[in-house]
């Protein structure tokens, strides 16, 4: 299937103004990996040549089980950008969203570039300056969620907003294999999990993305975010959700879901 990824881009960028599309499928193999991140790149160079500044990047299918269930062996990608940053303890709009879930995260903020594909893990912890808690506000743009690989891959990862705790924590002395994670919504636990729920190790994850993005000759920079992926299952949203995410050594991470007070 022979595709042109700026028809396929414009498709998934116009239904951000609030209605979904239907799954890629006429126009994109659900594994056409290629493919689908070519169209993923047409809309980061069109969002950044209005101005959008990238910040970092999102980390996703880190489950062995949601990676089954797409009928693929790898994580993958997207990017974030800086008006995709929500305040800790601030507010998301719904709006601002279409089908919007949440899930707890680690995440790093690097302190050098990461330009070596054959990056030794060691080196990939020394490039890490801080570790925090962190909540990732995933949306779609493909209806009712239904994703394959290609679909998510092309919809800039099923991004959409982070919230990043107030905590800086150096990498040395955590624990992030055993870490526990609690999410609550409206102060009821809505979902468990830990370290090693994220590609076994967060850091293992971290260490995919960073040799994936030299080999494209696009590198992790120092100062940018990187959302190395859900520690547990994703919970959709309502409005009027207050959301905390605590993560065993890193703290906490919330935000409210519904208009300005």
């Amino acid at each position: 299937m022979t595709i042109d990824p700026e028809d396929v881009a414009l498709r998934l960028r116009n239904a951000y103004a609030g209605e979904t599309v239907a799954p890629l499928r006429d126009v994109l193999d659900p594994q056409d990996i290629d493919g689908a991140y070519a169209v993923q790149s047409a809309n980061t160079a069109r969002w950044t040549c209005e101005g959008r500044k990238i910040v970092g990047r999102k980390i996703g299918l880190t489950a062995k089980a949601v990676q089954i269930q797409l009928g693929v062996d790898q994580p993958d990608f997207g990017v974030l950008f800086e008006d995709m940053a929500i305040a800790d303890n601030g507010r998301l709009c719904p709006s601002n969203v279409i089908q919007p879930k949440v899930e707890a995260e680690v995440a790093f903020i690097l302190g050098a570039d990461l330009p070596d594909p054959a990056a030794t893990d060691e080196a990939i912890a020394a490039a890490v300056a801080h570790v925090v808690a962190a909540i990732e506000i995933v949306d779609s743009r493909i209806a009712d969620w239904k994703i394959t690989f290609a679909d998510t891959v092309a919809d800039n990862g099923s991004s959409a907003f982070f919230v990043l705790g107030r905590e800086r924590k150096p990498l040395a002395g955590l624990d992030l294999w055993t870490c526990g994670m609690v999410l609550e919504v409206n102060g009821e636990t809505v979902s468990l999990g830990a370290g090693a729920a994220c590609l076994g190790h967060p850091l293992k994850a971290l260490a995919w993305l960073a040799r994936t993005l030299a080999e494209r000759d696009e590198p992790l920079r120092a100062g940018e975010v990187v959302l190395s992926g859900a520690l547990g299952p994703m919970v959709a949203l309502k409005p009027g959700d207050v959301v905390k995410a605590t993560i065993g050594g890193l703290g906490t991470a919330s935000f409210t879901y519904g208009e300005q007070a």
